[in-house]
């Protein structure tokens, strides 16, 4: 049998272990601090956005709060002044992904230019509308009659436009359509060029807010329902299915932000937009966030397609089956209860 150490030796022995544990919290705990280091980006991306539009929330937000990140994906943000130039970068490969409203797709598959939808995740009738100057005689949409309006002709503002003559039974001879391009919309207007600027936020609270009381604005609800959607090159959507759901996995939890927590969204767009979006928040509860592929959508591409040959912006001939640019794979493994496309 093994001899029992005396207590003095015992007592030394636990004193030397103590020691030597001591001395190593001390070490590490005295080294300089080193956070771990994420894994490496499965994927790099480059999403073309008109960020500056409220719409893009659930984008934004996916980017500034690392959501992306979260799900393997390097993202980035290229900004753009509409979701046409948007979807334009992505189509040529300047972008891998774009934020966009229906009408630039529209155009796209109306010119057999393959693209590809991901996921709507935005939709709001608060949004398209005409500022016009009250000095010029426009107090109601009647008024417009006789009158110059200003609007970028293609675009989502135009075929708004002519849903609001259409309501006023104005023929398209009975007003003055001037071209301009978002950017020149302030200066049009403030100087008299045009009586009234038909167009998207943010452009409609900045014309407003320059005209003050002499501003008449007039939204068009119940005349265009914009969804806003993630699309991109059918070759790339198609070649890169994994990253379209780890996409749309980062993009749900932006739409749940932006739905749920409003004021948390609108800091994270503040900080990533180096900018205030605090004024959209009266409007806010008027907005619609969630990760859709309806049937209305196709709908809608089909309705503005029609409007588009009738208006000699597109060529007459078949319309298009938009179901082909639906990519509805990557939703339907995300989340199949949100894909609703007839198929």
């Amino acid at each position: 049998m093994g001899e029992t150490l005396p207590n003095s030796r015992k007592r030394y022995a636990l004193a030397v272990l103590f020691a030597l544990a001591l001395a190593g919290v001390l070490v590490q705990w005295l080294r300089p601090f080193r956070p771990a280091l994420s894994p490496p980006a499965a994927y790099t991306l480059t999403i073309a956005s008109n960020s500056a539009y409220v719409g893009t929330c659930p984008v934004t937000v996916a980017v500034g709060s690392g959501y992306f990140e979260g799900e393997g994906v390097a993202a980035s943000l290229q900004t753009h002044l509409t979701g046409k130039a948007a979807l334009a970068a992505a189509l040529s490969g300047r972008a891998g992904l774009a934020t966009t409203a229906d009408i630039p797709i529209m155009f796209a598959a109306m010119q057999k230019v393959p693209v590809s939808v991901v996921a709507t995740f935005f939709k709001t009738e608060h949004d398209h509308g005409i500022v016009a100057r009250r000095d010029r005689g426009i107090a109601t949409l009647a008024d417009l009659k006789g009158k110059r309006i200003g609007v970028s002709l293609g675009t989502s503002a135009h075929f708004v436009l002519d849903g609001f003559l259409s309501r006023q039974h104005l023929a398209r001879g009975e007003v003055d359509v001037v071209d301009l391009k978002p950017e020149q919309f302030g200066a049009a207007l403030a100087a008299g060029r045009v009586d009234a600027i038909a167009t998207w936020e943010p452009f409609l609270d900045e014309l407003q807010g320059a005209l003050g009381r002499n501003g008449a604005l007039f939204y068009a609800e119940d005349i265009y329902e914009i969804p806003y959607s993630l699309a991109g090159s059918r070759d790339f959507v198609a070649a890169n299915p994994e990253l379209m759901r780890r996409v749309l996995r980062a993009l749900a939890r932006g739409v749940r932000d932006c739905r749920d927590r409003p004021a948390h969204a609108r800091a994270v767009m503040n900080a990533v937009l180096r900018a205030d979006t605090d004024a959209w928040a009266t409007r806010w509860q008027r907005l619609q966030f969630g990760m859709t592929l309806d049937q209305g959508l196709i709908l809608a591409l089909e309705d503005e397609s029609r409007w588009a040959v009738a208006n000699g912006l597109a060529a007459p001939g078949e319309t298009p089956n938009f179901l082909d640019n639906m990519y509805l794979d990557a939703l339907v493994h995300v989340a199949p209860a949100a894909v609703t496309v007839i198929r």
